[in-house]
């Protein structure tokens, strides 16, 4: 995880002057936490559970507070199953969120991580209520070396171009295919209705094995709160976070977990077109650390 000019990782490390844990190592642990996105819940039940394991250790070591902390936000992360569900043939993937957050490029990365492990893929355009979008995830398909179903004229109704790629994907012996999704309507209840009918037309076919929301990292709480709609009413089953180039705003995986009940499946940390990783809690509470 490259860092930005403030991480996690690199407040921590320069937390401890002082040979040994005081009421000034505390505070600053707590700035470190706020600042990286950890939200004052997280934050203060994490603080309190380092008290207490400093305390019953009896250490004023600053090395150990440092992988008791390393520790608990691996058990915290760990609590989440991160594996992407796909044993079903075509196992179909649909993808959620608010425009502006990366959908797109997303479901391109994505493919081109699936298509690593010798998977064939469709995507298919049902984002058909934003033209550039069907040509943006066109672009995309093609750097990642997939195919794609396009709505046959501008304005198709999306269920109906889920329905014709989730088709293809049985006749064609597609393994996994990625439904792109509208991210703004006129009415949040349009769009969860849209969404719903687009589920509904797939499953007459092939269950839906995944629903995966993308948030955008860097707008933390804020993001969530954007999301709110499709957590309630998408039947999400994981979340990718993507644009979590550095580790400015890692707790924010932490606390996302715990506020939605919902695993982060997959990362994004870059613009590339393999910068899209499985999510692993000991690696990244290694990462966020140090």
């Amino acid at each position: 995880m490259a860092e930005r000019s403030w991480s996690f990782a690199s407040a921590f490390r320069g937390m401890f002057s002082s040979p040994t844990i005081t009421e000034e190592t505390w505070d600053d642990l707590e700035t470190a936490l706020i600042t990286a996105d950890f939200g004052p819940d997280v934050t203060e039940a994490v603080l309190d559970e380092l008290r207490a394991s400093v305390a019953k250790f009896n250490t004023t070591d600053p090395a150990d507070l440092k992988r008791m902390l390393r520790e608990n936000i691996e058990e915290r992360l760990a609590k989440f199953d991160p594996t992407l569900h796909l044993s079903e043939r075509p196992a179909v993937i649909l993808v959620v969120g608010v425009n502006g957050v990366g959908k797109t490029t997303t479901i391109g990365k994505l493919a081109n991580y699936l298509r690593n492990f010798d998977k064939r893929i469709l995507i298919g355009a049902a984002d058909t209520f934003r033209a550039a979008a069907v040509e943006q995830l066109a672009t995309w398909a093609e750097r990642a070396k997939v195919e794609i179903v396009k709505p046959e004229q501008a304005g198709q109704d999306p269920a109906s171009v889920a329905f014709q790629t989730v088709e293809r994907a049985i006749r064609d012996g597609y393994e996994i295919v990625l439904v792109d999704t509208a991210g703004r309507l006129q009415t949040k209840g349009g769009l969860m209705d849209e969404l719903t009918k687009v589920k509904r037309v797939i499953e007459k076919q092939a269950p839906v094995a995944e629903v995966l929301l993308v948030l955008d990292a860097t707008t933390g709480q804020n993001g969530l709160a954007q999301a709110e709609a499709f957590i309630e009413h998408a039947g999400v089953s994981g979340l990718v976070l993507t644009k979590l180039d550095g580790s400015a705003k890692g707790g924010f995986v932490l606390s996302v977990q715990e506020k939605t009940g919902l695993p982060i499946k997959l990362i994004g940390q870059g613009e590339g077109i393999s910068d899209l990783t499985g999510f692993t809690p000991h690696v990244f509470a290694q990462q966020l650390v140090g």
